[in-house]
């Protein structure tokens, strides 16, 4: 058979060693059927890949076997014929590829069944793509790629499962969980979809995931790592492992005592679908475990395959131990047979099919299968086997007992925002509508079920401050000898821990030495976290990266960055109106301005007379009706075309020019302009957060501690031994600003600081649950209204956009010189109309009267030459 296909390479390299280990190794066994060979036209020859040496295995083999005798016993009239080949595979990748290249050498195989384990999977599919041959795998392959060829009979319905573990993790409140799977690449896609599940619910969350055994590990490893997990002090297990692992974890983790009342086992359909497959001894360990598994109705026809399997495995081995009831497992390669022999039909009845297209249409036909079978609708879309059937949530009882105590649906109806309420009642509901969760016998036989909600009792560290106590203060009652935690910062805290959905209980320790003075620095008190002397620290205390390497912050609860604070202006100016524009703009304004009014002059002197008198009237009517344009109040009217254009283009500067002088005469009356610089200023900052200003760069730099002394200082400034500006976060100069607002003002800078946040401890779930409640109260404005019931806020906050348009720097010449040079030209351009017609008009009159004169002449002449002349009268004409 020729292989084509850039995979080829992959497995030529394997075909000389394996070819040699499968014709010594692999065991082929030929299945024979009542076959009437006067009705049989074709076989076709099918390979089975299994691992015999396992229960499994056989099982499936039988169940295969007896698909295709249910089949053509039914079908007795079809003309072709499915012949099995057989061959174990030991559970082995290279032993199972080994014997597939044997069936397409020696059998000539059309198609291939099998494969229990990814890494085989993975194999085959590379296999049948190669030689355009089917393959019928029990597991799907471990990587990404699309493999046309590879069809999946078993259901595997991955976001429904996740869904349902993690409404289970809500629904009983387990807020650290331990995921345990095997390390292995090809098992490891399932976990990212359960932790990114986790994080959308209000109560779970992973704490540790343990990926350190594996089907290949020793009893000792499995015990050694179960004793780690153990000293983690997490009683809540999901366990994503292979039904090779699981019987031995579990017979581990009895052995341990970790099956006992106050631990919680879920397991996933991975391994709970082969569970009954499994030897008593190990089900009875399993007492109390939770798990998911695919769904199989319930049919005569099953109950009839199932009694059939026991009565020949009895026969065959009576030592054997009873089938309680087929996996999933061998019922999908049951239905995925009965789909292969329909399918085989189907294709023989296309008489053109050459030898070459037999693996196409094949593939076709099976793709195209849909009946009822054992385990539901069958249908093959896109190569994966398609179903609606829920998965049954199972729970381990007594003696190996299974019993199924509710259905999770696969399918969901159309999704939609809910609250985290809203959705814990809605998954509470979907549960309670199939599952009686106090029915539920958990391990050691208690029917009580496992809380991790228990009572958190918190020591939280609280700054102890000698200015800003609006964030954080601290009074002590000496009479009863009691200390008052408020603020702020305690309030926010309290609404975002009231909020949770478990109590946390807590008391607030002020950071101080006896004398009532500070302990140490807002670091000393971060660091005593770190040290385990404090649970949390709730305060004004920036997010900072050194900080964050010891111990974790929730989102911040404040405004992010540094703001400038700085005194409003005085009336210290009394020339501050020129300010607004240069001295250039200044003289080029008023220049044009007078330009404008000689030029209209120029042209309606001529014929408007209200441009005519004496030369100081004249002089005076220019000035009145140039200056009159900047308030648009002239009464001059205009006769002149020209004199109207140049007058509209002048009153489009000036509607340009007038707003940019108010707006920066505004700005300049609002906010003083200061220049952060060496040039003599003082830059004022709070005591004990220098590094702020340090990162500014500024020189002359003077520490306060309260907003009396931010005051005092702005109010001296520079010259007189204060400041001329105090640099500080947002939320100091909001509470200073409450109390001061009509004399000063905040332009807000860049963020270069991340706001004030909660200490937690490194991996402290209460970060990520304070964080949400965080969230809720910024998004529902709450944040707002206790900030202005604590700071009494009368701020006006310019944003950065605005603080670089209405800083009032003088407005230049430079920045407005398209508009003069708009106005420069519509005076050029209608002077030099006005005298090219001036000139023109003055030659046409010169013109017209020359030939009104000769005219006149040529008339004479013919009047003098008509008429006779008396001589007296000669002498005198002539002299005339």
């Amino acid at each position: 058979m020729e292989f084509r296909g850039l995979r080829q390479t992959i497995i030529v390299s394997f075909v000389t060693f394996c070819c040699l280990i499968g014709s010594l190794t692999a065991d082929i066994e030929k299945e024979n059927y009542d076959v009437n060979p006067i009705s049989v036209k074709d076989q076709v020859h099918v390979g089975v890949i299994l691992d015999m040496g396992s229960r499994e295995g056989k099982i499936v083999l039988s169940c295969i076997s007896m698909a295709l005798s249910d089949f053509y016993h039914l079908h007795n009239n079809y003309s072709t014929r499915v012949v099995l080949y057989s061959t174990d595979s030991k559970g082995e990748p290279l032993p199972a590829l080994s014997d597939a290249l044997g069936f397409l050498e020696n059998m000539k195989v059309e198609a291939i069944i099998g494969a229990q384990t990814r890494a085989e999977a993975n194999l085959l599919a590379e296999l049948g793509e190669a030689a355009k041959l089917p393959v019928m795998s029990l597991s799907p392959p471990r990587t990404d790629n699309k493999y046309p060829f590879f069809v999946e009979i078993m259901r595997a319905n991955q976001a429904a499962e996740v869904k349902g573990i993690s409404a289970l993790i809500e629904v009983f409140k387990w807020r650290d969980v331990i995921l345990l799977y095997e390390n292995k690449e090809y098992e490891r896609d399932f976990i990212p979809s359960l932790v990114n599940s986790f994080q959308e619910i209000t109560h779970g969350s992973v704490a540790y995931k343990s990926f350190n055994i594996a089907s290949s590990s020793s009893n000792e490893e499995v015990i050694e790592e179960l004793q780690k997990l153990m000293k983690l002090k997490i009683k809540v297990f999901v366990v994503h492992v292979s039904h090779f692992l699981a019987p031995r974890l579990f017979l581990s983790a009895h052995k341990l005592g970790m099956m006992s009342e106050g631990y919680a086992w879920i397991m996933t359909s991975t391994s709970m679908n082969s569970l009954h497959s499994m030897d008593l001894s190990v089900i009875e360990s399993m007492q109390g475990v939770l798990g998911f598994r695919s769904s199989i109705p319930a049919s005569m026809s099953l109950h009839s395959l199932t009694s059939r399997l026991r009565r020949k495995f009895y026969l065959e081995d009576p030592n054997m131990e009873a089938i309680r009831e087929l996996s999933v497992d061998e019922i999908w390669a049951y239905d995925a047979t009965w789909a292969l022999a329909e399918a085989v039909e189907r294709a023989r009845l296309r008489n053109s099919i050459t030898r070459s297209s037999k693996g196409v249409v094949l593939l076709g036909e099976i793709l195209q299968s849909r009946f009822k079978g054992l385990s539901g609708e069958i249908q093959y879309l896109n190569g994966k086997l398609i179903s609606s059937e829920p998965f049954e949530i199972v729970n381990v009882i007594g003696k190996g007992e299974i019993k199924r105590i509710g259905l999770w649906p696969c399918t969901e109806g159309k999704t939609r925002k809910e609250s985290a309420q809203q959705r814990l009642m809605h998954n509470r509901r979907k549960l309670a509508s199939t599952i009686d969760l106090e029915r539920i016998i958990w391990p050691g036989g208690s029917k009580r079920e496992l809380s991790t909600s228990e009572t958190v009792k918190l020591r939280i560290g609280v700054p102890v401050r000698f200015g800003f106590k609006e964030l954080v203060r601290v009074d002590h009652n000496l009479d009863t000898n009691t200390t008052h935690v408020t603020g702020f910062s305690i309030e926010v805290f309290k609404a975002a821990v009231g909020a949770l959905p478990y109590e946390v209980q807590y008391e607030f320790i002020p950071f101080e030495d006896g004398n009532g003075n500070p302990a140490g620095t807002y670091n000393d008190l971060v660091y005593q976290v770190y040290l385990k002397k404090f649970d949390a620290v709730v305060g004004d205390v920036t997010i900072t990266a050194n900080r964050s390497q010891y111990v974790d912050f929730t989102i911040p609860y404040t405004d992010l960055g540094v703001g400038t604070l700085v005194p409003n202006n005085g009336k210290e100016n009394m020339w501050i109106f020129f300010k607004p524009l240069s001295i250039s703009l200044w003289i080029t304004s008023a220049a044009f301005f007078l330009v404008t009014g000689f030029v209209v002059w120029v042209f309606e002197h001529p014929t408007n007379e209200k441009f005519q008198g004496t030369p100081g009237k004249q002089i005076g009517t220019v000035l009145w009706f140039a200056f009159s344009t900047l308030v648009f109040t002239y009464t001059e009217k205009l006769s002149n075309n020209l004199a109207k254009f140049v007058v509209i283009i002048w009153v489009f500067v000036v509607l340009i020019l007038t707003p940019s002088y108010t707006a920066t005469l505004a700005s300049m009356m609002t906010v003083k302009q200061i220049q952060i610089n060496s040039r003599g200023n003082s830059i004022g900052y709070q005591s004990g957060s220098l590094g702020v200003i340090v990162n500014l760069n500024f020189s002359g730099i003077k520490p306060y501690r309260s907003a009396e002394e931010y005051s005092r200082a702005l109010s001296e400034g520079s010259k007189h031994g204060g400041v001329s500006a105090i640099i500080d976060e947002v939320p100091y100069i909001k509470i200073f600003l409450a109390k001061y607002h009509a004399d000063y003002s905040m332009i807000k800078t860049k963020s270069i600081t991340n706001g004030f946040a909660f200490v937690f401890p490194k991996g402290s779930k209460l970060v990520h649950d304070v964080s949400r409640q965080i969230e809720f109260l910024r998004q529902e404005e709450k944040l707002i209204e206790m900030e202005k019931t604590c700071f009494h806020e009368k701020t006006t906050l310019m944003s950065d956009e605005d603080i670089s348009n209405s800083d009032p720097n003088t407005i230049d010449l430079y920045d407005l010189r398209g508009l003069f040079l708009i106005s420069g030209a519509s005076l050029a351009i209608a002077l030099f109309l006005f005298i090219v017609l001036s000139l023109r008009f003055r030659n046409l009159i010169r013109r017209l009267m020359e030939l009104i004169r000769r005219r006149l002449q040529r008339s004479r002449m013919f009047l003098s030459n008509c008429m006779p002349v008396p001589m007296q009268f000669m002498p005198s004409m002539n002299n005339h």
